[in-house]
């Protein structure tokens, strides 16, 4: 009992450490996008993705504008949405474990697959509880 009433009175911080956190790795990734755009692109083609060019600009706009955008509690509801199909779609398109063969290569692989069920978790659970009140929603 003591410690939900310590998450309640806590509640709208945690949820914004949970956006800083849910959106660290979408933020960095994707500003890696936006800088080596033409080089994210390129490895879209590699492995195989039709229209790679628009591949690489949706990934950018998901991870990079979409991520600061949640981290700033800006339409965080709907934006989770989003940023949890397309984080689906991500794992099972790039993170196909179930067709390698080679141990090591499946389990790395495994990993990012199931790192991407875990995150389109915190996502579905942000578009429940929405931002909290240090968010742009608020104002």
């Amino acid at each position: 009992m003591r410690y939900t009433l310590l998450f309640e009175r806590r509640k709208d911080e945690l949820l914004l450490l949970a956006r800083l956190l849910l959106m660290s790795l979408f933020v960095i990734f994707g500003l890696d996008k936006f800088l080596n755009f033409s080089g994210t692109a390129d490895y879209m083609a590699s492995v195989g993705l039709p229209l790679p060019t628009f591949a690489a600009f949706t990934a950018l706009v998901m991870e990079f504008f979409v991520g600061i955008a949640i981290l700033l509690g800006y339409y965080t509801r709907p934006l989770a949405l989003a940023l949890a199909l397309y984080t689906v779609i991500t794992a099972l398109i790039g993170h196909r474990f179930w067709v390698i063969t080679d141990a090591g290569v499946r389990l790395d692989t495994m990993i990012h697959f199931y790192k991407n069920m875990s995150i389109t978790g915190g996502l579905l659970l942000l578009c429940i509880t929405g931002p909290g009140k240090y968010s742009l929603d608020r104002r």
